[in-house]
C-alpha cells in the first residue's frame, strides 16, 4: 500500500496568507474519503492507501481551494510504494524509533 504525503498550496485568495481554513477544508474532505488514513502534519498531509484511490483524492484536494476561492494552486506530491513489503506510516515511523533505540538494520 503507498504511503504519499500532500502538500496543497493555494495562493492569490481570501485569507491570503493564513492557509489553515484551506487545510481544514481539505481535512474534511479527507473525513468522508473511505479506505484510506491520514495525518496532518505541519507541512503537508500523509495519506495510505489504494494507489488509485490516492490519485482521485489528490485530484480533489488540488481542485477544492479554487472552489473557496484561490486563484492559483501549486500542488507537491510525492509517493513511496514498494512492492517487496507492506508500507504503512507507522510502520516507517517504528523503523526509524527502532534505530534511533540502537535496534537492527532494515529499511521502510
Amino acid at each position: 500500500m503507498p504511503v504519499a504525503q500532500i502538500t496543497v498550496i493555494p495562493l492569490g485568495g481570501p485569507g491570503s496568507p493564513s492557509l489553515s481554513s484551506y487545510v481544514a477544508e481539505l481535512h474534511r474532505f479527507l473525513n468522508q474519503v473511505e479506505g484510506i488514513k491520514y495525518q496532518l502534519t505541519p507541512m503537508s498531509t500523509v495519506i495510505e492507501g489504494d494507489l488509485d484511490v490516492l490519485f482521485t483524492v489528490f485530484r480533489r484536494m488540488h481542485e477544492l481551494p479554487f472552489e473557496k476561492g484561490a486563484l492559483r494552486v501549486v500542488t507537491n506530491i510525492s509517493i513511496d510504494q514498494r512492492i517487496d513489503k507492506e508500507v504503512t506510516m507507522e510502520g516507517k515511523i517504528g523503523s526509524v524509533k527502532k534505530k534511533l533505540a540502537g535496534g537492527g538494520e532494515g529499511g521502510t
